[in-house]
């Protein structure tokens, strides 16, 4: 996305040429773009998808070590691919590049949640969407023209995500498998002990060990559920609830439309379009910072209450932002003001969203539900991302500026939700976060009956 688009399909044409003779027609140059744009997507479908075998074959670490062999590979094979002359090259290593960011993001998650002490457990799991957010903008700085993002240099920026993944490869010699998979699913204490030992430094951890051997003791020596066993698991109903809601507010928040809408309200402010991919630079670092705040609120102020105050602050702004939008030729400043606004969105999207949805994930789920819990959420994360890619254009073209309304919408929806179903999970071992959810489940079990009892009654009095 950060390289120039007409670089790409001129190697395309160029790759053609050089294989056959004669150029491709336009209609097909833009149809293998589009393709190698929409495969890193199919890519990290099937990466999310594999999360829940390779966790529970290999273990964590293990798995994050062999995903960077899979990323290593594709940044070979596109960093290779214009010296080759073959466009199917990128398209292999998107593809490779779409499973290993699927599988590496859902693992790297359960690694630091399953390693993390309890005080700090939401700042170390928050970590890997500040990187995230991180390589985002990375991805912009090394795409300026200036830096890697010419001619000349393009294909380099496409090998560079091998940098991270050759560092990864190193440093993770020196880190110890996950405690919580080597004492409750692996029930070897010793190997544990030594992790925490390894991990937290040498003191006794006879509680952080009581506690996970109560975990493991809930559990009853049950295997990793399989997704389609979490689906149909009652007792998990409620969390699962929980994601969808979360997840889909999120991915309907328009804060993938707001980097693309972003450009033409850049240029209606009166920036030239050189000048925009440095303002734009300005909103991934934007975001870069508000993710890095969030790691001193999240363990202090919670989960929930960064939530559902992110959510409401992005539906205000989207609200306004509408509002003026439609504006914008009226007065003469407003256009500034969208600039401003944007930056206020991100801000309150790092700040919340973000950050807090892996936590949030990783502990409402005991050790046998979190693989295919993950599995889950990834599946629903890269569906709904491919759904707003394909409606987006469509809305924009019909509601124009009133599209964002839509948006915020699920960002309300989104804030009532949390604020009224969610219980804060800050501080709280994975039992008593999972109690919390069974009697909400228990709650609404009893609410049902009751109902059911009193209509009985009402229909045998009139009887």
């Amino acid at each position: 996305y950060f390289i120039n688009l007409q670089y790409i399909q001129d190697f395309i044409n160029g790759s053609w040429v050089a294989c056959y003779g004669k150029p491709m027609e336009e209609r097909s140059v833009k149809l293998i773009w589009s393709a190698i744009v929409s495969v890193f997507s199919i890519g990290g479908l099937v990466g999310s998808l594999s999360v829940g075998y390779f966790t529970i074959k290999y273990g964590r670490k293990k798995c994050m070590f062999y995903n960077n062999i899979i990323a290593l590979a594709a940044a070979v094979i596109m960093g290779c691919s214009r010296k080759a002359k073959s466009f199917e090259m990128i398209l292999v290593g998107r593809v490779l590049y779409g499973f290993s960011a699927g599988l590496g993001a859902n693992v790297h998650a359960i690694y630091l949640g399953e390693s993390a002490p309890r005080k700090i457990r939401g700042i170390v799991t928050m970590s890997a969407a500040t990187f995230h957010s991180m390589g985002k903008w990375s991805g912009q700085f090394f795409g300026l023209s200036e830096v890697l993002g010419h001619e000349d240099l393009w294909h380099f920026l496409l090998a560079f995500a091998s940098i991270p993944a050759v560092i990864q490869l190193i440093s993770l010699q020196f880190f110890p498998e996950a405690p919580r998979y080597l004492l409750i699913d692996k029930g070897n204490q010793e190997m544990c002990n030594k992790a925490l030992q390894k991990l937290w430094g040498r003191k006794d951890f006879k509680a952080e060990i009581e506690e996970m051997l109560e975990e493991q003791a809930a559990i009853k020596g049950e295997k990793p559920k399989s997704v389609w066993e979490l689906l149909r698991d009652r007792s998990l109903r409620w969390q699962l609830i929980t994601m969808v809601v979360t997840l889909t507010a999120i991915q309907f928040s328009g804060v993938s439309i707001i980097s693309s809408y972003a450009f033409e309200v850049f240029r209606e402010a009166g920036i030239p379009d050189l000048k925009i991919r440095y303002v734009t630079l300005g909103v991934g670092a934007t975001e870069v910072f508000t993710s890095i705040t969030c790691g001193f609120l999240i363990d202090n102020i919670g989960r929930r209450a960064l939530l559902w105050r992110a959510f409401s602050c992005m539906a205000s702004t989207m609200a306004l932002l509408t509002v003026t939008l439609y504006l914008k030729d009226t007065i003469s400043w407003l256009p500034y003001f969208n600039i401003f606004l944007i930056f206020i969105f991100i801000m309150f999207y790092g700040l919340g969203p973000a950050s807090v949805i892996l936590p949030l994930c990783l502990e409402i789920f005991i050790q046998s539900s979190r693989p295919a819990a993950f599995v889950f959420t990834g599946i629903l994360k890269w569906t709904e991302f491919a759904v707003i890619g394909m409606a987006f254009p469509f809305l924009l073209a019909e509601l124009k500026n009133f599209s964002f309304l839509i948006f915020c919408g699920f960002c309300l929806c989104g804030a009532l939700f949390v604020f009224f179903m969610v219980p804060e999970t800050k501080g709280k071992t994975m039992l008593e976060i999972s109690e919390e959810f069974n009697r909400i489940n228990i709650c609404r079990l009893f609410c049902r009956k009751d109902t059911q009892n009193h209509g009985e009654t009402i229909l045998a009095t009139r009887l």
